[in-house]
């Protein structure tokens, strides 16, 4: 009689030193994530005392970085979850003087993208090259970004079809997520 109630007691020590080790775990995490959070807030109020913050900062506020910052809004929840969003091909290649390696202009609702692949280490853009100006092709992303040398949000991109052939699907980093 006395080991049944011995078994429980012991169930429940586990079971406590176990919510105990996962609490310790998350706290941790936590504050290691708040430190890095304080750290990088005080960056970029640094940077942004710089002569390339201040202007960075003129240009959100001017006509054209309200522009950009609305194109990327009518795309965010697609680049959230990761949905497919349906664009039109405009340019074969990038705005002038552009340093993004491969890519090429898109049209989405009504506004222009840059589609950006990164550099061509591996040959992987074949595909891509294929695509001709007006074609309709769906992509994916997690990522948009901005600069103020360019007028147009730009995507990265991470997954390309046209029809149901992939053009183009991003792989994985090596030793990544």
């Amino acid at each position: 009689m006395r080991l049944l109630s011995i078994k429980p007691n012991v169930k429940m020590k586990k079971m406590k030193h176990t919510l105990i080790l996962i609490f310790i775990v998350v706290s941790g995490q936590l504050f290691a994530n708040g430190e890095i959070l304080n750290d990088s807030n005080a960056a970029m109020k640094i940077w942004e005392a710089t002569p390339e913050g201040i202007k960075f900062k003129k240009w959100e506020l001017s006509p054209a970085g309200k522009k950009v910052y609305a194109s990327e809004a009518k795309i965010r929840k697609s680049l959230r979850e990761f949905t497919n969003i349906e664009a039109e091909v405009t340019s074969l290649s990038l705005p002038a003087g552009s340093r993004l390696g491969f890519g090429m202009m898109i049209r989405i609702k009504g506004d222009d993208y840059i589609l950006s692949f990164g550099p061509n280490l591996n040959n992987d853009f074949e595909r891509l090259k294929r695509l001709k100006v007006n074609d309709r092709i769906s992509i994916k992303s997690h990522s948009v970004s901005h600069a103020p040398k360019y007028a147009y949000p730009i995507i990265g991109g991470d997954y390309v079809e046209r029809g149901s052939e992939i053009l183009y699907k991003r792989k994985p980093r090596k030793g990544g997520c």
